[in-house]
């Protein structure tokens, strides 16, 4: 995530969106007071700032609008452009099941991805479950439950849906390559019916909304 008073702007990273290279390219451009919650070189150093802020929710790379209350008020933003990076549901399982197996934290989802095969991964209760507790509009939500989302930027579709927000920043993006995992480019080779019925399911609403398919 990154807050930037100076350009009233608010980026929320959902994880595996391609959500990394956009914190890359607005971290570029940077801000002295921006406000860096991740893990790329600049939200590293600045992230002693915020040590003894009181929030809401957990301040860190993948925090939501409402998670952030008290570091940002209801009331800024309001008066800021906060958008997010979404992704085709199907690739987006690929890349998340690839990068948990090459991570070494404790964490009950690197453990399964680690021993499992990718469908059983993805049958599995724990993570139909977290599918279907976090649509993107999820993280777009502030401390009262109200959406706040200027702009769903489909990772597939950068160029023509973040030029609202370069429009907004006055600057145009370049994306850098960063923190892809190592799999095979064609995630439909990774489905039988039962598993592409599984994402299908658990993420139809982003799928409804945002135009995706198989």
């Amino acid at each position: 995530m990154i807050i930037s008073r100076g350009r009233a702007y608010a980026f929320v990273h959902i994880p595996k969106t391609g959500g990394t290279s956009m914190a890359l390219a607005l971290e570029a451009r940077a801000m002295k007071d921006d406000i860096m919650l991740g893990d790329t070189p600049k939200a590293a150093k600045r992230r002693r700032r915020l040590k003894d802020v009181p929030t809401r929710g957990r301040l860190w790379k993948h925090a939501t609008l409402s998670d952030i209350d008290g570091l940002v008020t209801r009331d800024e933003l309001g008066g800021m452009f906060c958008f997010t990076m979404v992704r085709n549901p199907w690739d987006r399982a690929v890349s998340y099941y690839h990068w948990l197996r090459e991570q070494s934290f404790d964490h009950p989802a690197v453990g399964l991805a680690k021993t499992s095969e990718f469908s059983d991964f993805l049958t599995h209760p724990d993570t139909v479950r977290s599918l279907q507790d976090w649509p993107a509009a999820r993280y777009m939500r502030d401390c009262a439950g109200a959406e706040h989302c200027d702009a769903y930027i489909r990772l597939e579709h950068f160029a023509q849906d973040a030029a609202p927000l370069e429009q907004h920043l006055g600057f145009a993006l370049d994306l850098p390559t960063a923190n892809r995992s190592a799999r095979d480019a064609a995630y439909q080779d990774y489905f039988i019916p039962a598993t592409r019925d599984v994402i299908a399911e658990c993420c139809a609403e982003d799928i409804a909304r945002f135009g995706y398919s198989f």
